[in-house]
């Protein structure tokens, strides 16, 4: 299972972590991962490519493991493009179901 947890302090996104594997196919065969693979490192990319906002990231070689953190307050286009995400994601988990991707949110 993809394990997707949001750390949020009030509103602000502090980070994005991402770890495991879906499960529902073989390696390289899964849309699962591929799909939420593809949502994130793509909404990394964006903040870094289309914004000031600094951020660090922890990253497995393996895939399995991805870790956003923003030390600032986010600008409103990375809001944005986090909130996109997020909507990705969540209509993930209702199309494949819990057994393949888990949402969390948790308040620091």
């Amino acid at each position: 299972m993809v394990s997707v947890i949001i750390t949020k302090q009030g509103t602000d996104i502090k980070q994005v972590s991402l770890d495991g594997h879906a499960g529902d196919a073989e390696a390289g065969q899964n849309i699962v991962c591929a799909a939420v693979s593809v949502l994130a490192i793509n909404t990394f990319n964006s903040i870094e490519r289309f914004t000031d906002d600094a951020f660090s990231v922890d990253a497995a070689e393996d895939g399995g493991h991805l870790v956003m953190t923003f030390p600032e307050p986010l600008s409103d286009k990375s809001k944005l493009l986090l909130d996109s995400m997020l909507l990705g994601l969540d209509e993930i988990q209702k199309q494949y179901g819990d057994e393949y991707i888990s949402l969390q949110y948790k308040e620091v």
